[in-house]
């Protein structure tokens, strides 16, 4: 089974700073996951020529989808927080995550996460290095309890906070959330946490460790996939990979069948106790 978690950048390369559709499919279908999860993915938005990139990534990849808005409207411009039975209007601007299953989803659920409730400073790159105080943004989590060989399996994908501290109260409020869904658990997605502390937050088991950010030249892991619970699959495999779009390399990990654990990825996954 592969899994794979990609922060989007709402489809834009920074190469030529396009939003080309074609340059997301095809991302997707190299990374060939049985599940994947996707973050900062805009539907319906101008910067993106209002395509729906979760429709685009299913059409590249095959099998379920589903898209959960954290916003409505416009990041950055006008907009307020996403409320339930918002994924449905498909003609609204939205922006959020994403998650593309090609195994059998038995069960979907989404749990909204509230933003800082202050403003925070971020120092932007460039010359000047300038601070700039940043409104947060609420943020989601989407799940899918899946059909895996061995039986049902939960998979989850969320895009956490850029604020320091809240973002690791919402990563332990996600592990308690997932804690009630079934075993084993996969939590897929941009964490905005660097290295061991999703690990240090939850005791989850961390299934490939590698750096993510920035796309060229990768010196931080802000992207992770973690696991818990009884029956999780030994892990054969893990990488990051860099794509013709996003800021972020995407992280693939690939998990054994039932009865061949198969040889611990080299330097790329680690165990820790559930």
């Amino acid at each position: 089974m592969r899994l794979a978690t990609f922060n989007v950048l709402h489809g834009r390369s920074l190469t030529d700073g396009e939003v080309d559709p074609a340059r997301l499919r095809d991302a997707v279908a190299e990374l060939d996951a049985d599940v994947l999860g996707l973050q900062e993915v805009d539907r319906a938005q101008p910067r993106s020529g209002r395509h729906d990139l979760t429709a685009e990534a299913a059409a590249a990849m095959g099998g379920q989808s589903r898209f959960a808005p954290a916003i409505m409207g416009t990041p950055g411009e006008r907009w307020r927080a996403a409320r339930p039975g918002d994924e449905a209007r498909t003609d609204a601007r939205a922006y959020g995550i994403a998650l593309v299953s090609r195994l059998p989803v038995l069960r979907w659920a989404v749990t909204r996460l509230p933003s800082a409730p202050v403003r925070s400073p971020v120092l932007m790159p460039g010359p000047t290095r300038r601070v700039i105080w940043l409104r947060d943004e609420p943020r989601v989590l989407l799940c899918a309890v899946v059909e895996a060989s061995t039986g049902p399996m939960t998979v989850a994908t969320t895009h956490l906070s850029f604020v320091p501290g809240w973002n690791g109260a919402q990563l332990r409020r996600v592990a308690r959330e997932l804690r009630r869904l079934p075993a084993p658990r996969v939590l897929l997605g941009d964490l905005n946490l660097p290295g061991p502390l999703p690990r240090w937050l939850t005791g989850w088991r961390v299934l490939v460790a590698e750096c993510t950010f920035p796309a060229v030249d990768p010196r931080v892991q802000l992207d992770h996939v973690l696991g818990h619970g009884e029956g999780l699959p030994d892990v054969v495999g893990g990488k990051a990979v860099t794509t013709a779009l996003s800021d972020h390399c995407a992280l693939v990990v690939e998990l054994a069948d039932p009865g061949d654990p198969g040889p611990t990825a080299p330097g790329g996954a680690a165990r820790a106790a559930d």
